[in-house]
C-alpha cells in the first residue's frame, strides 16, 4: 500500500558565489494520514526550505532541486507543472505561516482576504464565499465572526491574527496542513491556546499536519511522530515517545538538554557547541566537531539513517 505522504532521497542545493551548497539531503520522511508529524531543528536547519519545496514555491534560483521525490496521494509533486501545483496549493495542501502580519495584506479586511482565497480555489459566488468565510472564523473560535470580517489585520491581537491565518488555511478544506512555527511570535499563554486549537481541529477535521518547530516542548505536546533535522539532514526519527524518552543521537540529546534548567546548565551547553566550526569540512559525520562521544570511525564516513528499534531511526555510528 502506498504511503499517504512520503519524501524520498530529496536533495536541494542553493547557488552561492562560492558554488552550490547542499541545504537539504533527506533520505525519507513518511506522514501518516490524520496524524501530526513534527519536524524539529534549529534556525538554518532547512525546515522552511522543505516546506517551500513541498508547496512548489522554492525560489529558483537560487534553489536547485537535484533529485528525489515527494509523493502525495500517490503522485510525485516534483513532477507537476506550476499550473497543476496551483490546483493543489490551498485546495489540498495549505500553509500556516509563523508571521501573520507578513502574510495578511494590511490594506484589506480579513474577510475580504478569506473570501478571495475561497473564490479563487472553490469557484463559488461571493455570497457563498462570505458564508464559508464566517463559518471558518467561527471554527477557529473567534467571537463575533461577522464583525471580525470587517476588521483590518492591525485591529486584531496577535492570537486573533494567527487564528485568521488558520481559518484561511482551512477555508478550502485542505487535507494536509503545513504549520511553519505557527506560535513563534506569540507569548506563552497565547501559544497554548493556538496549540490546543490546532490539536482540536486536527482531530475533528481528520487533517494531516506537518508541524515545523524549533521547540521540542511544543512538539511533545502536539505530535504523534517527529524527526530531528540538522544541517539539512534527518538525524533521528520515530514516534514522539521513542525520540524524546530514548534519544540515541548526540545532537538530539544535546537539543533536549538545551532546554535551560539553570544558569550553570546553560553555560555547559554553550561550551559543548562552542567546539563547532561551520567552516570546517569533514568526510565523515557533520557533527564530529561538536560530538563528545565521537570515535575514529566517525571521521571516515557519513552515517545513514538506519532502524534502531520499533519505528525509531537514527543516523549515527554510535547507535
Amino acid at each position: 500500500m502506498e504511503n499517504y505522504f512520503e519524501i524520498k532521497n530529496l536533495q536541494v542545493n542553493y547557488r552561492t558565489y562560492e558554488g552550490e551548497k547542499s541545504v537539504l539531503n533527506i533520505e525519507r520522511i513518511v506522514l501518516e494520514k490524520g496524524k501530526t508529524f513534527g519536524l524539529v531543528g534549529e534556525s538554518g536547519a532547512g525546515k522552511s526550505i522543505l516546506a517551500q519545496t513541498i508547496l512548489g514555491v522554492l525560489p529558483r534560483p537560487p534553489g536547485v532541486i537535484k533529485g528525489g521525490s515527494i509523493f502525495f496521494n500517490g503522485e510525485d509533486l516534483l513532477l507537476k507543472s506550476e499550473k497543476n501545483m496551483r490546483k493543489i496549493r490551498g485546495k489540498k495542501i495549505a500553509m500556516i505561516f509563523q508571521d501573520p502580519m507578513s502574510t495578511l495584506n494590511p490594506v484589506f479586511t480579513v474577510g475580504t482576504q478569506i473570501v478571495r482565497v475561497i473564490r479563487q480555489n472553490q469557484g463559488v459566488n461571493k455570497k457563498e464565499a462570505i458564508k464559508r468565510a464566517i463559518e471558518k472564523i467561527e471554527l477557529v473560535k473567534i467571537p463575533d465572526a461577522e464583525g471580525i470580517m470587517d476588521a483590518y489585520p492591525h485591529e486584531l491581537s496577535g492570537g486573533q491574527r494567527q487564528r485568521i491565518i488558520i481559518a484561511m488555511a482551512l477555508s478550502c478544506d485542505a487535507e494536509l496542513l503545513i504549520a511553519d512555527e505557527p506560535t513563534r511570535n506569540l507569548d506563552v499563554t497565547i501559544q497554548a491556546g493556538i496549540l490546543k486549537l490546532l490539536s482540536k481541529l486536527q482531530k475533528e477535521l481528520h487533517v494531516t499536519v506537518l508541524f515545523i518547530a524549533n521547540n521540542l516542548g511544543l512538539v511533545s505536546a502536539t505530535c504523534d511522530n517527529l524527526a530531528m533535522l540538522h544541517d539539512g539532514k534527518i538525524i533521528e526519527m520515530g514516534t514522539t515517545n521513542e525520540v524524546l524518552y530514548n534519544p540515541q543521537h548526540p545532537y538530539t540529546r544535546a537539543f533536549i538538554e538545551a532546554m535551560p534548567k539553570d544558569r550553570e546548565h546553560d553555560c555547559h551547553l554553550k561550551r559543548i557547541f562552542a567546539n563547532s566550526n561551520p567552516k570546517e569540512q569533514f568526510s565523515g559525520c557533520q557533527n564530529v566537531s561538536l560530538c563528545l562521544e565521537k570515535e575514529d570511525k566517525c571521521n571516515l564516513s557519513v552515517p545513514v539513517l538506519k532502524l534502531y528499534s520499533g519505528t525509531h531511526y537514527v543516523a549515527c555510528h554510535m547507535a
